[in-house]
């Protein structure tokens, strides 16, 4: 129980936290939008940044920010270019990102293992800095969400009556997909590249079961992603499992559960 004390499991947990507030918070937008593997796309992207951080020994994380922000505009671009073929866009960015990472990984074989780190998660190695860049992260989104859910919430169903109401459509998509950059970007570390879509969908997925309103949504998807950020983080460094994983499958637990719930309640 000593590693629960420890300062290294305190930053894990509050930068878990913080990342359980922003992930589901995005997520929510992006499954109501159709967009949900936008957060596989720009994780990959974000690897190829933190690749090159490592080759040319920058902070990682703030290059792979760099990348995915980059990216967003790029899918926003792309989804213009193909209105009705804007799955293309996710689908040609995270090519090029694997295609990057791919490249950077030849180039620079003496820390490939520090790059894996990221593909998986090492929550327990995170400092100072990565803790003050997932909280500003934070910041902006809980403000930005919260000025504008009514503008998100409108254009997250129906994007041409947004439009003729005069809401600014191009500057609040490219708003959305920025802030999911961001968020990912900060939360490779925590969760894993290979994970962190799962921080973004998967309490959306289980608040949409339950909730009744958009704004009930949105407050269990949050609730959802911080019970299993503390559980499963505790559960992880008690015995010693991997913290990303154990809280992802903490989360299809909770999905299965609530199904299985709702479906016997039905009965």
């Amino acid at each position: 129980m000593e590693i629960l004390l420890s300062d290294f499991f305190q930053r894990a947990l509050a930068g878990g936290l913080l990342i359980g507030i922003t992930a589901p918070l995005i997520g929510l937008f992006l499954v109501l939008r159709r967009l949900s593997m936008i957060g596989d796309t720009l994780s990959h992207v974000t690897i190829a940044g933190v690749a090159l951080g490592f080759l040319i020994e920058v902070y990682p994380i703030g290059v792979g920010l760099i990348f995915a922000v980059l990216a967003s505009f790029a899918i926003e671009k792309l989804r213009k270019a193909y209105k009705s073929y804007a799955e293309l866009s996710i689908a040609i960015i995270m090519s090029g990102g694997v295609a990057l990472a791919s490249l950077f990984f030849t180039l620079g074989k003496g820390y490939n293992a520090d790059v894996m780190s990221y593909l998986f998660g090492s929550i327990y190695t995170l400092d100072a800095t990565d803790l003050k860049l997932v909280g500003v992260v934070t910041l902006i989104v809980v403000v930005v969400v919260a000025f504008l859910h009514k503008e998100f919430f409108l254009l997250s169903f129906e994007e041409d009556a947004a439009a003729v109401t005069g809401l600014p459509v191009r500057m609040l998509n490219m708003l959305i997909t920025v802030m999911t950059a961001l968020v990912i970007s900060t939360a490779i570390k925590i969760v894993g590249a290979l994970l962190v879509s799962a921080l973004l969908t998967i309490p959306v997925a289980v608040s949409l079961l339950m909730a009744r309103s958009f704004k009930s949504a949105i407050i269990l998807s949050v609730v959802i992603g911080e019970i299993a950020v503390v559980i499963g983080l505790v559960v992880a460094g008690i015995w010693n499992l991997a913290p990303g994983a154990t809280i992802v499958l903490l989360l299809i637990m909770m999905l299965i559960l609530t199904m299985i719930g709702k479906k016997g309640f039905r009965a």
